[in-house]
């Protein structure tokens, strides 16, 4: 084909394209958008916005954009025009206006790998009525209980392998303790029995998938998630399957007290809906806790007065449970555990496990004098709010004491402590509040309090967590340990 024939077939796409482009100019300028730039034709912003930097910060990217346009900007994201929000009010309105004003709007990949009904991608009633069911589950109730202890149990499982001296990646134990929580709590499997080890195989490979390129092609590892995604949900559906049968035959037992088990008991959904309702929650359950607790990891070295302070705290929980004749951890013994709440929080709001939320206007919105268009996609950053200067003190310091009512080692009052908290959203907020929240927190805390108790840590090589966007350390995380003499308790 010569050139002359090659520009008579393409003009027709050509000419679309421009005039979609007119139109779209056209379009933008019946509205008082928020400055910015929209970049490259189809790609837009999104390779300089997804470029990978530290954690603890907000990126080259966000803080040249903040700089020069202010904390409300337009650009292209996603291959979608899109308007981005650090603004602390403005990320809010948005929260709380779910299904009035906007509504979750993910990249199509990411529904293509954990399902059109997971609960990340789900919308209106049907998102309301799965949230209720994973709600039920984790009701405060049941967390005082059940989870609790299964929590306690699995910490010291993973604690115990520990050897004195040496080096290991607490990113990978992290992740191993959490794994094999959900996997016990989802679905009542036992930690080290060989079909449990094969699902975390296959969900390793699975959420290689999820945090790369949406690229189905040959051998690249989105490609591969896929594959491991469909093995994954034959396993669950083949679990599926034996509880039916088990409850035809009348031989239920106390192993169905789980997730599986009550969706089946309670609800009304189908065979494909709890699929992806299973996937969805081990994957959120999983990443999002094993994380947390690798930040806190990270961070606690660096703040010798706080692990000073983590120790005393939970020494004297340990010295009135063994005075009361008791092992096992209780609600009462959590919520002594209020310095530690102070580490979490602190840990969230510095780290930011979920960094930024997709979202979409369903309507023509205004705020702060810029228009919002429908259809339009709006990125509420959650880190930039919790590390904004004007809003937290020295915000790039690791300072739980900020969380405090009365502390003298920060500016934290009464007043300032109810600001921190309005503008603090690890977990969202809004009609799609995180429902693992408290479990999250109780898995942290859970875990602080047999770290701190047993064990002296430090950081064996140069590692830092970044944003790929997901939160990651590069090396794993290799820390050393020392166990602690315990005989003060």
């Amino acid at each position: 084909m010569s050139d002359s024939e090659l520009l008579f077939c393409l003009s027709p796409s050509i000419l679309t394209l421009f005039l979609l482009l007119i139109l779209m100019k056209r379009k933008q300028n019946r509205f008082n958008l928020p400055p910015g730039k929209m970049g490259l034709p189809f790609l837009g912003e999104t390779i300089g916005y997804l470029k990978p930097y530290s954690a603890t910060s907000i990126g080259e990217f966000m803080e040249q954009h903040i700089s020069r346009y202010g904390k409300i900007y337009k650009s292209n994201l996603f291959g979608e025009p899109t308007i981005v929000s650090a603004d602390a009010g403005l990320n809010r309105f948005i929260l709380q206006n779910e299904g009035r004003l906007f509504e979750c709007s993910y990249p199509r990949s990411i529904g293509g790998i954990l399902g059109k009904w997971s609960m990340l991608v789900l919308v209106g009633d049907m998102h309301r009525d799965m949230r209720i069911i994973s709600l039920n589950f984790l009701s405060h109730a049941r967390l005082r209980t059940h989870l609790l202890r299964e929590v306690e149990k699995q910490t010291l499982l993973v604690l115990s392998t520990w050897k004195e001296n040496s080096i290991f990646s607490a990113q990978d134990e992290a992740k191993k303790f959490t794994f094999n929580l959900m996997a016990k709590h989802i679905m009542s499997m036992d930690p080290g029995k060989p079909e449990t080890e094969q699902l975390k195989k296959e969900y390793v490979t699975f959420m290689k998938g999820v945090v790369s390129a949406p690229l189905n092609l040959p051998g690249t590892p989105y490609r591969k998630a896929l594959r491991s995604r469909s093995t994954i949900l034959k396993f669950i559906e083949q679990k599926m399957e034996d509880r039916r049968q088990r409850r035809k035959e009348g031989n239920e037992n106390l192993n169905d007290d789980d997730l599986l088990g009550w969706v089946l008991k309670h609800s009304n959904l189908s065979r494909e809906q709890i699929l992806d309702l299973i996937l969805s929650l081990l994957f959120a359950g999983h990443e999002t806790s094993s994380v947390a607790i690798s930040l806190a990891i990270y961070f606690l070295p660096g703040c010798p007065s706080a692990i000073e302070q983590l120790r005393e705290e939970h020494i004297e929980i340990a010295r009135a449970k063994k005075q009361a004749g008791e092992t096992e951890l209780n609600w009462d013994d959590y919520k002594k555990m209020e310095f530690t709440q102070c580490v979490i929080s602190e840990t969230l709001r510095l780290g930011n496990v979920v960094r930024f939320l997709h979202r979409k206007a369903i309507k023509n919105v205004r705020y702060k004098g810029y228009d919002i268009p429908c259809g339009w996609k709006v990125l509420p950053v959650i880190a930039a709010v919790h590390l904004d200067p004007s809003l937290f003190d020295h915000p790039e310091h690791f300072n739980p004491w900020r969380w405090q009512n009365d502390n003298n080692r920060g500016t934290s009052s009464s007043s300032y402590t109810s600001m921190t908290d309005k503008n603090f959203m690890p977990f969202g907020g809004g009609p799609r509040l995180c429902a693992g929240s408290e479990l999250a927190k109780l898995e942290m805390a859970v875990f602080i309090h047999h770290l701190v108790l047993n064990f002296h840590w430090e950081l064996a090589d140069v590692d830092q967590a970044y944003a790929f966007p997901f939160v990651d350390f590069p090396k794993g995380l290799p820390i050393r340990v020392q166990h602690h003499h315990t005989a003060c308790i």
